[in-house]
């Protein structure tokens, strides 16, 4: 039964990638596969839970989501690969927020790569300490929903829950259509089983693993992505970044 629902599940998404007329403009092979939005970072910590901070859980699992991503064969970049800020790097825009500098860096950063797909990892808060598990939001697009439906329930399937993937309406780094994006809320803080998840070395590998699993089989449902062997390059694509970073200050 649990296999005829999977075969279910993916007959309906299959369909959804072919009928719904909405579509991105990602273009169909780039240098980059993957784009790993590091959430927060710097002065902004993002949500917490005494002395742990969102920031340092979502760089923690973005870097050993990248090792994962890239030993399966994708080339990825990690938008930051240390505790900084971006909106540091963004002396184009003229907005005194920082807030809004940082995510206008994190958008265009996407917008300079054209990666095949962005993935924002953030954590989670509820003054409900009771709520728990993985919510991943998507773009008003069919490629978005397929990406965070199928991250979503492997996500679930790892933290035992059953939530559905969320259209962003409102989100700032989801209102674009330069690549199918999705933000991968991990897990809630403020919940004592998530947090332990979040913060343990071995449960972050399995988050990191149910990511990358789903990415796997979005790639193989849709064909989007052609492998190729890469060059090999800084663990962190720090000179690619520091000088797609370059350009977006000219």
């Amino acid at each position: 039964m649990r296999y005829l629902h999977s075969f279910f599940r993916i007959v309906v998404l299959l369909l959804l990638l072919v009928c719904m007329p909405a579509r991105t403009e990602a273009i169909p092979l780039t240098p980059i596969h993957i784009l790993i939005d590091v959430g927060h970072g710097g002065v902004d910590s993002g949500t917490s839970y005494g002395n742990l901070h969102e920031k340092d859980i979502n760089l923690q699992i973005a870097k050993r989501l990248y090792e994962q991503l890239t030993k399966a064969g994708y080339s990825v970049a990690l938008n930051r690969y240390e505790d900084i800020a971006l909106s540091d790097d963004n002396r184009w825009l003229g907005n005194r927020s920082r807030h809004i500098r940082d995510l206008a860096q994190r958008k265009n950063l996407a917008k300079e790569i054209v990666p095949q797909m962005m993935l924002s990892l953030h954590v989670n808060w509820s003054s409900d300490s009771r709520r728990r598990g993985p919510v991943v939001l998507y773009q008003s697009n069919e490629q978005s929903f397929m990406l965070a439906d199928l991250l979503q329930s492997s996500l679930n399937r790892l933290a035992n829950t059953n939530d559905k993937p969320v259209k962003g309406k409102t989100y700032y780094m989801l209102r674009h259509s330069y690549c199918p994006s999705v933000i991968v809320e991990m897990g809630f803080i403020s919940n004592a089983s998530d947090r332990e998840m979040l913060t343990t070395p071995a449960s972050q590998e399995k988050i990191a693993q149910a990511i990358r699993e789903a990415v796997s089989e979005y790639v193989t449902l849709t064909g989007n992505l052609k492998m190729e062997t890469f060059a090999e390059e800084s663990w962190w694509q720090e000179p690619l970044i520091q000088q797609i970073n370059g350009r977006l200050d000219e």
